[in-house]
């Protein structure tokens, strides 16, 4: 891997940089290989976020059913000053997943004098064509993109001019994508990295009736089935496997004793799929776990961010407390 990759030009016609960190491919057929080769098989989230698979995330986020971007938007809209505030004056942003960073703006609009915004993400197109917008619509402060697994431990880039303190932003609820042991593991990180005086803001989604929660995540409209099949796309492009999509259909029920939703690929008939020179054997019924959404109360997230060195210091959540933003800070 190259530490870093030139793209396209910005739109002052420099070209525009970024971190590249991103995992390749003998990595990647590593973690695939050992992930279906287990008693439960499974694929690492990460994978379902290829350029296509963004662009259908985006598509569900825009959902009717899928109530966490909207809500999450509500909160930030109703209280980005009071969130701004507690975070201060010309800070350094680091955004984890970041996306088409489309919420970010509000933050990064009612924020005074932010030195730095630096968003994390895996998907390569959708980053570049995101930091040019930034870019243009920012001019005042470094935007400084890292393609990585922001699981894994990358240096980020430095600004041009010194922070006041670093802020890790985590929207999305993307956080109940961890088991909570590998989540205590990454907000020790993310305390780390921010360091003494250091916070945090972090979606964080509720539990709640599980009616709504299969709406959520088994759309009408198929986007997120397409979202969930189209990892087994990227396979058979990137690593020679033979899936054939259609042989798996999208599941994704709510467990409510483990309180997440499991989003799982599930084999319609007995069959052997090679990914390479691997061969993996299928019954009827079995399936790959591909992702989870954990939902938590408040009172156990702040057990799991006091176990990870922070503090949970003030929460916003909207009236029908489907949603919540979290404001941390290190300990």
């Amino acid at each position: 891997m190259m530490p870093s990759a030139w793209l396209p030009t910005t739109p002052a016609g420099d070209p525009l940089r970024m971190t590249d960190c991103a995992p390749d491919l003998d990595a990647l057929r590593e973690e695939v290989l050992w992930g279906l080769g287990q008693p439960q098989k499974e694929l690492p989230p990460k994978l379902l976020y290829d350029a296509h698979g963004a662009a259908l995330f985006e598509r569900i986020t825009a959902l009717e059913e899928y109530y966490p971007t909207r809500t999450e938007r509500t909160i930030l809209q109703e209280h980005v000053d009071e969130m701004a505030a507690l975070l201060g004056e010309r800070i350094q942003l680091i955004e984890y997943g970041s996306g088409s960073s489309a919420k970010t703006r509000l933050l990064l609009d009612a924020l005074r004098e932010p030195v730095a915004y630096v968003p994390i993400d895996i998907a390569r197109e959708q980053l570049a064509q995101t930091t040019t917008a930034l870019t243009a619509a920012y001019p005042q402060m470094d935007i400084l993109p890292v393609c990585a697994d922001y699981t894994r431990h990358h240096a980020l880039p430095t600004p041009t001019r010194p922070a006041t303190r670093r802020v890790a932003y985590f929207p999305g609820s993307t956080i109940g994508n961890f088991d909570p042991t590998d989540a205590q593991v990454f907000l020790r990180h993310l305390a780390a990295l921010c360091g003494p005086g250091g916070a945090a803001l972090i979606g964080v989604d509720l539990p709640k009736d599980p009616l709504l929660l299969h709406a959520a995540y088994n759309d009408h409209e198929g986007v997120t089935m397409a979202f969930n099949q189209n990892v087994l796309t990227r396979l058979n492009r990137e690593l020679g496997a033979d899936f054939q999509v259609e042989r798996f259909r999208h599941y994704a029920p709510y467990n409510p004793i483990a309180q997440r939703v499991e989003m799982h690929l599930v084999s319609r008939c007995a069959q052997t799929v090679r990914v390479g020179d691997s061969a993996f054997s299928f019954w009827r019924g079995e399936s790959i776990w591909t992702e989870s959404s954990y939902k938590y109360a408040p009172p156990a997230f702040a057990r799991l961010a006091a176990a990870a060195g922070f503090t949970v210091a003030q929460v916003w959540m909207d009236p029908h407390q489907l949603f919540s933003v979290q404001y941390l800070v290190v300990r």
